[in-house]
């Protein structure tokens, strides 16, 4: 299975089911369940951690952390697109990954 990067807390919305949409600057014709790695480094914006009710810092990063289905790519007016999720599931127990993690789409070894 593939593996896709995101930033805390983006990734914690996924899991907490808030967070629908993916943006990136990309299409994907990727679908189907992928893992989600929480990059090393997370973003700064409280506004962002104050809806999944937890500080800077305090959620794991640079291990993956659950899982996602990719529904959908959605061409938007901005030329973004937005990768349309469902039925995120977090794991029991985050998994590290032996290889090098890339910045969208990559296969992890555990």
């Amino acid at each position: 299975m593939m593996a896709i990067s995101i930033k805390q807390p983006f990734v914690e919305q996924i899991l907490q089911g808030v967070k629908r949409r993916e943006y990136r600057s990309t299409r994907t014709h990727v679908r189907g369940r992928v893992y989600l790695y929480a990059s090393l480094k997370g973003r700064p914006e409280m506004r962002e951690w104050r809806k999944v009710g937890r500080a800077p810092g305090s959620l794991r990063t640079g291990v993956i952390v659950g899982t996602v289905e990719i529904v959908g790519c959605k061409e938007l007016p901005s030329g973004e697109f937005a990768y349309l999720l469902e039925n995120p599931k977090r794991l029991l127990r985050p998994r590290k990954v032996k290889n090098q993690p890339q910045p969208v789409f990559w296969h992890p070894v555990f």
